[in-house]
């Protein structure tokens, strides 16, 4: 019995050593690779602020606000933990979209199994984050959970029907607050299982490197290398996260959620939080409600498509052109952000359009100048 439970304990750490331990990795990986690692942190620090936030929140419409208030004034370093998850948040984003980037430019779409997980994940936690802006309870927290839930009403026939199902009432109300804080809680516990098969298709694959060789002749132990170099990596992100949270911890938030919701009182300008600013301004380009709707999801789901590439090499540094394309992508989603900040009205509708269209089409130049170029070296 006992030399059972010894060989079963063995099997088990023998895993655990070749999952992150004796884990064989490229001997050429860049601090791009470091993103990963950070977005793992990150989950880390925003499920153990957000946990100690819920000992002090109430999700009642009546008090939610004062809660919040209660927390940044009556609780013991509630202001330092409230701002760490708002602002852990950003920084979340921040990571997932420099990790994205990285996938596309080095050709990680290629794992198509890593790449399908990983787009679930960031669905998942765009639902998770939309979720938490409407528990504060402000101005912009109210209207941003009215516009972004309207959007449903777009499906014909049944679209009105979800939205009321959805708000659990006529309008957003404490049904609506009760439910989002439910699965913001819940849904973090299933991004995590997400997160889990996403490693346990990244260590089967394995990882890619910057000059996209394939094999396994140059690999070196996961550790010491790696983790000191993650370790490196978490202690510089550290600094300018306690930076940010002790010197400018709003810099980030919007200026009109520091008021109460009132359903009488529309704000000037409605908008989301700035890791959304790009859909958000594709949705806006599109003059029909349904059309933007679906130009919204497919700014997200348009991903997928990569697993489809075929290409003869794993990084764009051998595709000069289209290299080029992926930096103007870059500052397009970027404008796009900008744009989705602003009003609408002249001249950003138009730019936004135009922008609109240019990252859609990014998508066909990638195909299309890829297999270019792969031809013309056969």
């Amino acid at each position: 019995m006992y030399n059972n439970y010894k060989s079963v304990r063995k099997s088990n750490l023998a895993q655990i050593n070749n999952f992150i331990v004796d884990l064989g990795s490229p001997s050429n990986i860049s601090y791009f690779w470091n993103f990963g690692s950070l977005l793992g942190l990150s989950m880390l620090i925003q499920f153990m602020t957000g946990l100690f936030l819920t000992f002090h929140y109430s999700a009642n419409v009546s008090v939610a606000f004062d809660s919040v208030i209660h927390i940044m004034r009556d609780v013991n370093s509630g202001w330092l933990i409230r701002y760490a998850h708002i602002n852990g948040a950003s920084f979340f984003f921040i990571f997932i979209y420099v990790h994205i980037g990285r996938g596309i430019f080095y050709f990680s779409f290629k794992k198509t199994m890593v790449w399908f997980s990983g787009i679930f994940i960031l669905l998942f936690l765009m639902m998770v984050a939309f979720m938490g802006y409407i528990l504060p309870w402000g101005q912009m927290s109210f209207w941003g959970a009215t516009v972004i839930t309207n959007l449903i009403s777009s499906i014909p026939s049944l679209g009105e029907t979800i939205v009321f199902w959805i708000w659990g009432g006529f309008s957003v109300g404490n049904a609506t607050l009760n439910r989002f804080f439910s699965f913001h809680f819940i849904f973090p516990f299933l991004v995590m299982f997400l997160i889990f098969i996403h490693l346990i298709y990244l260590h089967v694959y394995g990882s890619n490197n910057p000059l996209g060789l394939v094999g396994s002749y140059d690999k070196v132990f996961f550790y010491p290398y790696y983790v000191i170099k993650d370790l490196f990596g978490f202690i510089f992100f550290m600094i300018m996260f306690l930076f940010l949270i002790c010197f400018f911890p709003l810099i980030l938030v919007d200026s009109d959620n520091f008021i109460m919701a009132n359903s009488l009182v529309t704000p000037l300008h409605i908008q989301p939080e700035w890791y959304y600013l790009f859909s958000y301004a594709i949705l806006r380009s599109i003059p029909n409600k349904l059309g933007g709707v679906v130009a919204l999801f497919l700014s997200i789901l348009i991903l997928l498509v990569f697993m489809f590439c075929k290409s003869k090499f794993n990084s764009l540094t051998y595709y000069p052109i289209m290299e080029v394309i992926f930096w103007l992508f870059v500052a397009v989603v970027m404008l796009l952000m900008w744009i989705g900040a602003n009003q609408v009205e002249h001249p950003f509708y138009i730019l936004g359009q135009m922008l609109a269209f240019f990252f859609f089409f990014f998508f066909f130049f990638f195909f299309f100048l890829v297999n270019f170029w792969d031809s013309l070296l056969d």
